[in-house]
Order: structure tokens, then C-alpha cells, then sequence
């Protein structure tokens, strides 16, 4: 892992809250959603304890020519999610950066959550637009990877890349089932050997909509696959 990087500290016990995706009704859905390669893609990614370093690992080895934008949830408190889209921003290819309320997502451009706000996609015309906000209480974390997930079903005209990456709990599983009922849909889940954190991903993997299991220095060329 670079030097400049938030290192979280290994050991922490991880929560079981996975264990209740383990025998979820998911409407007989077959995890080889079909895919037709729609013109438009989006990727979504999901992340928490250890994602910084798997972020850098991801992000870094995507071209600055890709055709889709990136919308990252990374669970950091307020004042740290700048700092790591700077630095991110610096060591890739595409642009990198903290998202912004109301601004409209490019291809080529990574935006991440800012910490303290669900970050939620709203379409307009051709256009999907950045929508910031601390409405929804029920949600463990914020942002939430699951609201990420969920917003997504609004866009009837994109194909969506999902990638769940190491981190404590279940965030995203929710949202990843919502999305699989609604829509054109990969998922990709980082592997255990290479998690820091294995709850997310193994929560993920949990309710058999996971599409490829790959160890974090592979997940960008397996997005690059399905555009």
C-alpha cells in the first residue's frame, strides 16, 4: 500500500449483521443478469474499513478514457473524504474528486461521498445529477452505501457496475438487492484474501447476486470487461 494513504488498523472484530442476507427471499432472481452493454454505464462502489487503500488499487488502474463516470461511498467522518479524493486524484489517470451538490456526473471522473452526507443520483433529461443530503436517520452510516445503490434504480437508461469492497457490516447488500430486482446490474465483490474487512463483501456474496469474486488488484479489469 502507498505511503499517504489512511491505513485503518487490523483485528477489529467484524459484525455478523451478513448473516441475515443468508437465506433473504430474492424474488428467484438468477445472479447472470443479462447484460447487453447498454450505451450508457455507471459504476458504483461501496467501501469502508481498509477501502482507501483498495480504492487507490482500483481507481489507479482505471484509464483516463473509460466511459462511465464512478460514484464511490467510502465510510469516513466529515473533513477525510476531501483529503483522500486529492490524493487519489493525484495518483490516477481519471479525475478524482469529492462530490458536489447538484453538479453532473462526466465520464472519466470518480466522485466520492463527502463524509456526512448520503450522496443519491437524480436524472434529468440526458444528464444525472450529484444530490447531497442527511435526511434519511435510519441508516447506520452515512453515506450509505445502500442509498447509493438504491438511487441508482431511477436511472432506466444505464447499465450499472457494482463493486463492494472491504468493510465492516453488511452496507450495500440492501441496496444491491433492490438494484438486482430493478435492473440491468453487474456485481463485483472483493475477495476474502484480499479484504482487510471481510463484512461487506461476504454480505454481498451472501445473497448470490454477485456476479465475479476478485481479489482487489483484478476488480479493474473485470469492470473494464462489461463496458
Amino acid at each position: 500500500m502507498n505511503k499517504g494513504i489512511i491505513n485503518p488498523l487490523k483485528g477489529k472484530k467484524t459484525t455478523n449483521l451478513y448473516e441475515k442476507y443468508s437465506n433473504i427471499e430474492l424474488n428467484n432472481l438468477d445472479k447472470s443478469t443479462n447484460w447487453n452493454h447498454l450505451t450508457n454505464q455507471i459504476i458504483l462502489m461501496g467501501t469502508s474499513t481498509g477501502g482507501p487503500g483498495a480504492l487507490q488499487t482500483v481507481l489507479t488502474k482505471l484509464p483516463e478514457s473509460i466511459r462511465a463516470p464512478i460514484v464511490i461511498v467510502q465510510h469516513m467522518p466529515p473533513g477525510f473524504t476531501k483529503s483522500l479524493a486529492n490524493r487519489l486524484n493525484s495518483l490516477s489517470e481519471i479525475t478524482v474528486k469529492e462530490a458536489v451538490d447538484g453538479e453532473i456526473l462526466q465520464n472519466g471522473t470518480a466522485y466520492i461521498a463527502p463524509g456526512g452526507y448520503h450522496l443519491k443520483m437524480r436524472p434529468f433529461s440526458t444528464k444525472v445529477f450529484v444530490q447531497l443530503d442527511k435526511t434519511n436517520k435510519e441508516c447506520i452510516h452515512c453515506p450509505s452505501v445502500d442509498l447509493l445503490f438504491e438511487s441508482a434504480t431511477s436511472l432506466k437508461e444505464y447499465g450499472k457496475i457494482v463493486v463492494v469492497m472491504t468493510g465492516m457490516g453488511s452496507d450495500g447488500s440492501r441496496g444491491l438487492i433492490t438494484l438486482k430486482n430493478s435492473d440491468q446490474v453487474k456485481a463485483i465483490a472483493q475477495s476474502k484474501e484480499s479484504c482487510i474487512v471481510y463484512g461487506m463483501p461476504k454480505a454481498a456474496i451472501a445473497t448470490n447476486l454477485i456476479d465475479d469474486i476478485e481479489n482487489v488488484e483484478n476488480i479493474a479489469e473485470t469492470i473494464l470487461k462489461y463496458l
